[in-house]
C-alpha cells in the first residue's frame, strides 16, 4: 500500500512538472517582450510604467523557480504541447535546458512579439511558427548583402544632407535609418505576393530619405528644393516644406523584380493627420482596381512613437480597419520609435507600457524589434507583410531606436535629455555595426562595402550639381502625390457654369417613382417607411420634390450617367432626420436591407450610402482622401448635426481649404453641414460658417474686371453655399460633377428644410434648361415695382422662410424685397451687382438667424460694400439686422 502512495506521487509530480513547463512556455509567449533586448542604447527600457514589469526576470533561472523548477530538472525531457513551435518539425520533447534555450532565443533577444492577445487561435499559432521555429529568421548571403546596399544608402543619405545643409530643418533618420531597408523589405514581400499599388503616409521624420531612397523621388529634385530654388513664375500654389511633400512614382521592385505604383501622400504638420486620407485613398484604389480582397493595393503608415500612442485620430483610423465600406484589408504600421517626443520621455508621454498599445484593441499583432539589428528588422518586416497577405488585417513593427539629433537639425537636445544624449554621441551607427559584422563573417569584404557607400557618394555628388538646373523646372504641382493629367478638361467633364444641369422629366419620374415605391416581394417595411413612401409618390404625381426627394433625383440621374456616388457619415443611411431613408430594414429579418437607389437601372453605377463610426475627424479624412482617388465620383460626406464639423476641422484646414494650393490637391470632396439655430443650444446646429469662409480665398477688396463664373469657380479654394430650395440643392450636386475641375463644395443646409412645407420646387426648376442660381432674386410684389422698394434684404438659407412670413404678417410685400444669396464662395459679384442696380431706392439690409460675431456677416459685409464702391454707390451702407455679438 506505502509503494503504490509513492508511485502515486511521483506520477503526480511528473504531472504537476509537465504542467509548469508548459506554463513557461506560455510565460515567454505572453510576457517574453517585457524582457526583450529591445533598446540600442540599453538605458530606457520599453516597459516604461509595465506593472508586469516587477514580476518579469530576464533570467531563465528566476522563470523555473516562479514555476517550481530548479536546476536539477534543466536536463530532464518534457513533452512539448501544440501550443508551440520549438521543437520544430518532428521534435515533440525536448529537455528543459534547451526549451529554455529557445524561448530565450524567440521571444527576449532583439524582437518582442505581442500576438497572445489575438482572440484567433490559428493566428496566434501562425505567428508562433514564424518567430518559434528554429532558424526562423535566417538570411541567405544575397539578402545581407542587399540588406547592407540599402543600410548605406540610408545611412549616407542622411550623412550626405546633413554636411551641405548643417542647420537647415530636415528631420533626418540618424538613429534609425533602417526604416528604409524596413519599408523595402515590406514592399519586397508585397509585391511578391501580387500587390499592384503601395499607398503610404508620414509625418515628417525622416520622409526626405523616404523619398529619395524608397519612392525613388529624383535626388537632384529633392536638393534643388532643399537649396532654396525657387519654381518656375508662371507656378501656381503656395507649395510647402520639402518634408511635407508627397509623389507617385512607378518602381520595378530588385527583389521581386515586380512593378508598383507607389505613391507617398502630402502631410501637414499635424503628424497624424495623414493617416485616414491615406486610407480612403487606398480604398478608392481598390475599388478602381475591382480589388475586392486588397490583394492590389494596401496601405502603408509610418508613424513616430509619441504621436502614435497621443493622437486620437490614430485610434479612429484603426477601428475602420474592419469596417465593410472602410476597410482595406489590412495596413502595415511602422513606428519609427524614437524613445522620445521633441523633449517629452515616454514617461510623460503616454500611461500605457509601449506606445503601440492601442493596436492591441484590434487584435493586431505588434513586432517590437532592435532598430539597430538590421536582419532582425528585416524578417519582422517580412513577416508583417505575410500577416498582412493572409489574413487581410492590421499589423503593427515597432522600430526601437533612438534620435541621433534634437526634434531638428538646429535643436540641442542635450538641454532636456542629457544622459541620454551622451550615450548616443558614444553610439556606433547602425550601418558601421552592420558593417563591421558582415566583414567579421565573411559575407562581404572591406572593399565592397567601400563600394557601396563610394558609388552612392558619387551619385549623390552628381544629383547636387544638378540640383539648381533641375529644381527650378520643377512647378509645385510636380510634387502633388494625385497628378490630375488626363482628366481636366477632358471627356465628359466639359460643363461650365452657365450650361445647364437640368434632367429630363421622364428620368425625374422615373428615379422619384422607384425612390417611393415599396421594395419588391414580399419585403416587409415598418408602417412609417410605408406612409414615407406614400408621401413621396404622391409628390411625383404633383411634379414637385422636398429636399430628400430633389438629392434622391440627383443621385439617381448622376448613377444613370456612369457616376459612382458614395455619401457616408453618422447616420446618413437613414438620415440623422429620419429624412432620407436610403436603406430600407426588414422587420422581421435581421440584416436584410433593401436600398432603392442601387435598383434604378440595369447598368447604372454604384451607390454607395454608408453609415460611419462615430467619428469625424478620421471619416472625414477617409473621404477626402477617397475623392482624391475618384475625381469622377461623387463623394459625400454629411455631419450629423452642424458642430460635430468642429472635431474634423484638422481636416478642413489641413486639407480642404489649402491642399491644392500646397500640394496641388483637387479633390471634389462635398461636405453636408446641417447648420441653423435649430432650437438645439447654442452650439449644437452651428456648422461655425464664419470659420468656413474665413478660410476661403475670395477677394473682397476687387470686383473682379471680367465676370466670369467658371473663372471663379476654378480660382477658389473651397465652394459654400447654403441652399433654400431642393432644386437648387439638386443643380448644385450636379454641377459639382460637370464642372472641368473639381474644387471642394461645403453645403450648409438647416434640418428645418428638410420638411418645411415652402420648401420644395417643382419639376420645372430642374427639368433641361435649368441650372443652379447663386443668387434667387425677389420674385413677389416687391421685385415687380423695385423702384418703390424702401428696403433691399440679403440673406441666405433658412432665414428666407422667416423672413418672408414676417414680412407678409406686417403687410409689407411691396416695401421690402428679399434676395437670396445661395453661394457665398467664390461670392457671386455680378448678380449682387444686378440686384443693387435693380433697387436704387432702398436702404441695404444683411439679414442673419446668427450673431453678429458668427455666421455670414463678416464675411458678406466687405464683398457688399467691394460692390458697391464699384457702382459709385459707396455713401450707401449695409445695416445689419440679427442677434447682438454673442458673450
Amino acid at each position: 500500500m506505502k509503494y503504490i502512495i509513492m508511485n502515486i506521487s511521483r506520477v503526480d509530480r511528473d504531472i504537476d512538472d509537465h504542467m509548469s513547463v508548459q506554463a513557461i512556455i506560455q510565460y515567454y509567449q505572453v510576457r517574453g517582450h517585457l524582457t526583450a533586448q529591445l533598446d540600442p542604447l540599453g538605458m530606457i527600457s520599453a516597459n516604461i510604467q509595465s506593472p508586469l514589469h516587477s514580476v518579469t526576470s530576464s533570467s531563465p533561472h528566476a522563470v523555473l523557480a516562479t514555476h517550481n523548477l530548479d536546476e536539477t530538472d534543466m536536463d530532464r525531457v518534457f513533452r512539448l504541447s501544440l501550443n508551440t513551435r520549438i521543437g520544430g518539425a518532428g521534435v515533440s520533447a525536448l529537455p528543459l535546458r534547451e526549451i529554455l534555450t529557445r524561448l530565450e532565443g524567440a521571444y527576449c533577444r532583439h524582437i518582442g512579439v505581442e500576438y497572445m492577445h489575438i482572440n484567433h487561435s490559428e493566428r496566434r499559432q501562425w505567428i508562433r511558427e514564424r518567430f518559434e521555429t528554429p532558424d526562423a529568421g535566417h538570411l541567405s548571403l544575397d539578402a545581407k548583402r542587399t540588406l547592407l546596399a540599402r543600410m548605406t544608402r540610408a545611412h549616407r543619405f542622411e550623412e550626405f544632407v546633413g554636411a551641405m545643409w548643417p542647420t537647415e530643418k530636415r528631420f533626418g533618420l540618424e538613429g534609425c535609418e533602417v526604416l528604409i531597408p524596413a519599408v523595402k523589405a515590406i514592399i519586397d514581400a508585397s509585391t511578391g505576393a501580387g500587390v499592384e499599388c503601395i499607398v503610404m503616409g508620414m509625418a515628417h521624420r525622416g520622409r526626405l530619405n523616404v523619398l529619395a531612397n524608397v519612392c525613388g523621388e529624383p535626388l537632384d529634385r529633392i536638393f534643388g528644393r532643399l537649396r532654396g530654388v525657387e519654381p518656375p513664375a508662371d507656378d501656381e500654389g503656395s507649395g510647402d516644406l520639402v518634408y511635407h511633400l508627397g509623389t507617385t512614382r512607378e518602381l520595378i521592385t530588385r527583389c521581386s523584380n515586380k512593378s508598383v505604383q507607389l505613391t507617398l501622400v502630402a502631410n501637414p504638420s499635424h503628424l497624424e493627420a495623414c493617416d485616414p486620407v491615406v486610407e480612403g485613398v487606398t480604398r478608392a484604389e481598390q475599388f478602381n482596381r475591382g480589388d475586392s480582397k486588397g490583394g492590389k493595393v494596401m496601405a502603408l503608415l509610418l508613424h513616430g512613437d509619441a504621436a502614435f500612442a497621443a493622437q486620437g485620430v490614430v485610434y479612429e483610423t484603426l477601428q475602420m480597419s474592419a469596417l465593410a465600406e472602410y476597410s482595406t484589408h489590412g495596413t502595415i504600421h511602422v513606428v519609427v520609435n524614437n524613445q522620445i517626443g521633441f523633449t517629452t520621455d515616454p514617461r510623460a508621454g503616454r500611461s500605457s507600457t509601449y506606445c503601440t498599445d492601442v493596436a492591441r484593441a484590434l487584435n493586431a499583432p505588434v513586432f517590437h524589434v532592435n532598430a539597430d539589428d538590421p536582419e532582425a528588422v528585416h524578417y519582422v518586416c517580412g513577416v508583417a507583410a505575410e500577416w498582412r497577405h493572409r489574413f487581410a488585417g492590421d499589423c503593427v513593427v515597432d522600430l526601437v531606436g533612438y534620435r541621433r539629433n534634437g526634434h531638428d537639425e538646429r535643436d540641442d537636445p542635450t538641454l532636456t535629455q542629457p544622459v541620454m544624449y551622451a550615450k548616443i554621441g558614444r553610439q556606433v551607427s547602425c550601418w558601421e555595426r552592420y558593417r563591421r559584422r558582415l566583414v567579421a563573417e565573411n559575407t562581404v569584404s572591406e572593399a565592397y562595402a567601400r563600394e557601396l557607400h563610394d558609388r552612392y557618394d558619387t551619385i549623390l555628388t552628381d544629383a547636387y550639381e544638378r540640383a539648381e538646373r533641375a529644381a527650378a523646372m520643377v512647378s509645385n504641382n510636380d510634387w502633388s502625390d494625385r497628378p490630375s493629367s488626363g482628366f481636366f478638361g477632358t471627356g465628359r467633364c466639359e460643363l461650365t457654369p452657365d450650361q445647364p444641369t437640368g434632367v429630363a422629366e421622364d428620368v425625374l419620374t422615373h428615379i422619384g417613382t422607384l425612390f417611393g415605391s415599396p421594395p419588391p416581394g414580399d419585403f416587409a417595411i415598418h408602417p412609417a417607411i410605408a406612409r414615407i413612401l406614400a408621401s413621396r409618390l404622391e409628390m411625383i404625381e404633383n411634379r414637385s420634390v422636398d429636399w430628400t426627394v430633389a438629392e434622391a433625383m440627383a443621385f439617381g440621374s448622376l448613377l444613370k450617367e456612369g457616376v459612382h456616388v458614395r455619401l457616408s457619415g453618422q447616420d446618413v443611411e437613414r438620415g440623422a432626420s429620419g429624412h432620407r431613408h436610403h436603406v430600407l430594414h426588414h422587420q422581421t429579418i435581421d440584416e436584410t436591407t433593401y436600398r432603392p437607389l442601387c435598383h434604378l437601372y440595369p447598368d447604372q453605377a454604384p451607390y454607395t450610402v454608408c453609415n460611419s463610426p462615430l467619428s469625424e475627424y478620421g471619416v472625414l479624412g477617409f473621404e477626402y482622401g477617397f475623392s482624391m482617388a475618384t475625381p469622377n465620383a461623387l463623394v459625400v460626406w454629411e455631419a450629423q448635426s452642424g458642430d460635430f464639423l468642429n472635431v474634423g476641422q484638422c481636416i478642413v484646414d489641413q486639407y480642404v481649404s489649402s491642399g491644392e494650393a500646397k500640394w496641388g490637391l483637387r479633390p471634389g470632396l462635398v461636405l453636408l453641414l446641417p447648420h441653423g439655430m435649430e432650437g438645439m443650444g447654442p452650439d449644437h446646429s452651428s456648422a461655425r460658417p464664419e470659420r468656413l469662409l474665413q478660410l476661403s480665398n475670395s477677394d473682397s477688396d476687387v470686383f473682379p474686371a471680367t465676370i466670369d463664373e467658371r473663372r471663379q469657380l476654378r480660382d477658389i479654394n473651397m465652394i459654400v453655399v447654403n441652399c433654400t430650395t431642393p432644386a437648387n440643392y439638386f443643380h448644385m450636386l450636379r454641377r459639382q460633377i460637370g464642372l472641368p475641375f473639381r474644387k471642394p463644395l461645403v453645403v450648409l443646409a438647416p434640418k428645418s428644410l428638410y420638411r418645411h412645407p415652402d420648401a420644395t420646387s417643382r419639376f420645372d426648376d430642374m427639368t433641361p434648361g435649368a441650372r443652379f442660381a447663386p443668387v434667387i432674386p425677389e420674385s413677389g410684389p416687391a421685385g415687380q415695382s423695385a423702384q418703390h422698394v424702401k428696403r433691399l434684404v440679403f440673406c441666405t438659407g433658412k432665414t428666407f422662410y422667416d423672413l418672408v412670413s414676417a414680412r407678409s404678417a406686417k403687410h409689407l410685400d411691396r416695401d421690402v424685397a428679399i434676395v437670396r444669396v445661395e453661394q457665398l464662395s467664390p461670392f457671386p459679384f455680378a448678380a449682387i451687382r444686378d440686384e443693387l442696380r435693380k433697387y436704387p431706392n432702398a436702404d441695404l439690409l444683411w439679414s442673419q438667424e446668427e450673431h453678429k460675431n458668427q455666421g455670414f456677416w463678416a464675411y458678406v459685409r466687405p464683398h457688399i460694400e467691394c460692390v458697391l464702391r464699384h457702382l459709385h454707390l459707396s455713401h450707401k451702407m449695409l445695416g445689419y439686422a440679427g442677434r447682438a455679438i454673442k458673450k
